[in-house]
C-alpha cells in the first residue's frame, strides 16, 4: 500500500486541535519540518510530550501551539535554558508534567506494550515524586518491595524522521537511536518523514535496520533536511551555530516573533527553507560518506 503523500497534507489529515503529538529523536533525525508544518496550520491546544523538548517544542511554544507541555530534561542542548517553554511554564500559560528520561521511556514502552503502567526501580529522584503525583508507588507482589510506576502513553500522533524509507512506511534509522521506534509503536496514527525514498528492496536488502514497519505508519512523506537544526547521520550535520543564535533570539518576543514570521509563516515548505538558508550553510553542514562494511546475510 503506497502511503505516500506531501507533509502538509498528512499533518492536516492526523494532527488535530487538542491531540498529543510526540515528536521523537534524541538530538539526532528531530522532525523540524513537522513542527513547523503544525505552526503553519495553525494547530493549537496540543499536548506536547518528548523526552527532551529541544528547539522544536520552545518554537511550537512560541507559536501558540501548546497547551501543555510532557517532558524529561528541558534545556537548548548544549547552550542553556529553553527560554520559551521555561517562561511558559513560569507563567502559568502552559501545564506541565515532568519524568526523568527513563520515566518517560518506560511510558511510551507501557503503551506500545498496550500495558496501563510500567514498573521502575526506585531512583533518587524523589523530588519527581513530589512534584509529578502521577508517578506513583506500588508493592511488588513478588518481593514485598516497593517501585515506582509511570503510566502508559499513546499519543494521538508520533512524528518519527528517518533516513530512508520505502513508500509502504518500511524505514531504516542508523546513528543515534532515541525513542523513534517506542514512540511509533504506542500512538494511535504515525507521520514518518524520511531523507529519502527508496525501493522496497532496499529495506528488504538489510531487515536489522528496518525499525520501523510499515503496518504501523500512517503517512509517509519525502522530505530532505526535515532535520535541521538537528543532523541525519550521513545526510547533514548539527547546526551548532544555530543552537547559539536561538539562545539569543528567544530573549525577546520581537525577535521570536520576526524569527517565526520569516522561517516559517514566510517560507511554504522544507524546500523552500532549504534554499533560503544558503548555500554558507549548507556547504557547513555537509559531511563526508564514511560506509560501514557489508553484511552478508546469505542465501537459500
Amino acid at each position: 500500500m503506497n502511503k505516500l503523500i506531501p507533509l502538509s497534507e498528512a499533518v492536516s489529515k492526523f494532527v488535530h486541535n487538542e491531540d498529543t503529538v510526540y515528536a521523537a529523536g534524541f538530538t539526532h533525525l528531530i522532525p523540524f519540518a513537522a513542527g513547523h508544518e503544525i505552526i503553519r496550520q495553525g494547530i493549537h491546544n496540543l499536548v506536547l510530550a518528548r523526552a527532551t523538548p529541544d528547539l522544536i517544542y520552545d518554537q511550537l511554544v512560541a507559536a501558540g501551539c501548546a497547551r501543555k507541555v510532557i517532558f524529561s530534561y528541558m534545556g537548548n542542548p548544549g547552550v542553556g535554558s529553553l527560554r520559551i517553554v521555561r517562561s511558559a511554564i513560569e507563567k502559568g500559560e502552559v501545564e506541565w508534567e515532568e519524568y526523568s528520561h527513563f520515566g518517560m521511556i518506560s511510558r511510551l514502552q507501557a503503551g506500545a506494550a498496550g500495558l496501563p503502567f510500567m514498573p521502575m526501580n526506585q531512583t533518587a529522584a524523589t523530588h519527581l515524586e513530589r512534584a509529578n503525583p502521577r508517578i506513583r508507588r506500588v508493592v511488588d507482589p513478588y518481593s514485598g518491595q516497593e517501585v515506582i510506576t509511570v503510566p502508559a502513553l499513546n499519543p494521538d500522533v508520533a512524528i518519527v524522521h528517518v533516513q530512508r524509507a520505502d513508500a509502504n512506511g518500511n524505514a531504516h534509522l542508523w546513528g543515534i537511536i532515541g525513542e523513534q521506534k517506542e514512540s511509533a509503536f504506542a500512538a494511535r496514527h504515525l507521520i514518518l518523514t524520511a531523507e529519502e525514498i527508496v525501493d522496497e528492496a532496499v529495506i528488504r536488502s538489510d531487515p536489522n535496520r528496518t525499525l520501523i514497519p510499515g503496518f504501523i505508519v500512517s503517512a509517509v512523506c519525502h522530505v530532505p533536511f526535515a532535520s535541521h537544526p538537528s543532523y541525519a547521520q550521513g545526510y547533514y550535520d548539527r547546526d551548532n551555530d544555530f543552537y547559539l543564535k536561538w539562545d539569543k533570539i528567544s530573549e525577546s518576543n520581537e525577535a521570536i516573533k520576526s524569527y517565526l514570521d520569516e522561517w516559517v509563516y514566510g517560507v511554504k515548505d522544507r524546500e523552500e527553507y532549504w534554499n533560503k538558508l544558503g548555500f554558507e550553510i549548507q556547504t557547513r553542514l555537509k559531511v563526508r560518506p564514511r560506509m560501514s562494511e557489508a553484511v552478508n546475510y546469505g542465501q537459500y
